[in-house]
């Protein structure tokens, strides 16, 4: 059967809780039928610290995944949340433009295609004019950084106004003008911050380079069960398949971990969604099964 694409579908490390190593992860993800995982480092300094791995943990993870036939697509950068670019605070803007660059000679190290940034200019202080242009010095940096790497920049799609909507984004991809800084939607982000959620997809359509699925519903970013937000799911793939859109998807999730489930729990509960989603894309976009 015809399909428009073969688009790669990933799970998100935090819908595998937390106490399985990387080993019992890949082989988790795999063993529900996806092709790559999003590795996270956020604010904790427990993710944190995965950027000073030393040079035999970067190949110890290299070789988990070239033995699983796997991959790490993307790293969710999200711990510019706590040291974020705009702040006013000098010591914690030294400490993004540190993280930044530990964390492109991870991805560097560990071949991975997509560092996904927060776009948020600060999250715990207030915005302003000033937090704003030091956000986009802040991205200027990242972005040439990341260019000498070879190693793509993308700017998430936020669970705040700030950059709720691809329009939003835009500015910031206008503002820099690298074919390295790009887009990274969330349908349940954008799906919160404007009516026309699949017209956003449009705008920026050339700038997209993957796609988080994720439900929400009003006042509620995280933790909402497939088929329990708001999210129009069906009209959001028919207007991808309608741009052509040929990137991969990642399933953005969050284990339980106070369930404490094992292997085989784990790999349904992460199968279910990827299930429920496929069903929803239909034959538009996903053709592994």
């Amino acid at each position: 059967m015809f399909r428009l694409t073969d688009n790669p579908m990933g799970i998100y490390e935090k819908a595998i809780p937390n106490k399985f190593d990387w080993a019992t992860k890949i082989k988790i993800a795999k063993a529900a039928g996806y092709e790559f995982i999003e590795m996270s480092v956020d604010e904790s300094d427990e993710r944190l610290y995965r950027l000073e791995w030393s040079k035999e943990k970067r190949e110890y993870i290299k070789k988990l995944l070239a033995d699983n036939d796997f991959y790490i697509n993307s790293i969710c950068l999200s711990g510019h949340r706590k040291y974020p670019f705009g702040s006013r605070d000098d010591q914690v803007r030294n400490k993004a433009f540190n993280i930044m660059d530990k964390a492109i000679e991870l991805a560097k190290d560990l071949g991975v295609r997509n560092i996904q940034l927060a776009g948020y200019d600060v999250y715990y202080e207030d915005s302003d004019y000033v937090t704003v242009q030091r956000f986009i010095d802040g991205l200027k940096y990242a972005t040439k950084k990341a260019a000498s790497a070879n190693v793509m920049l993308s700017i998430e799609i936020m669970d705040t106004e700030f950059i709720g909507t691809i329009t939003r984004c835009l500015r910031f991809i206008n503002e820099v003008h690298s074919p390295w800084l790009q887009i990274y939607p969330d349908f349940g982000n954008l799906s919160q911050w404007t009516d026309e959620p699949e017209e956003e997809l449009a705008r920026g359509i050339n700038h997209i380079v993957g796609i988080h699925l994720k439900d929400t519903k009003k006042g509620v970013f995280k933790c909402v069960p497939f088929g329990e937000g708001t999210v129009n799911f069906e009209k959001l793939f028919n207007k991808l398949d309608e741009l052509e859109f040929q990137g991969p998807f990642l399933v953005e999730m969050w284990a339980d971990n106070s369930l404490d489930m094992n292997f085989e729990e784990s790999v349904a509960y992460i199968q279910k969604a990827k299930e429920w989603l496929i069903e929803k894309a239909g034959d538009r976009f996903y053709a592994k099964t």
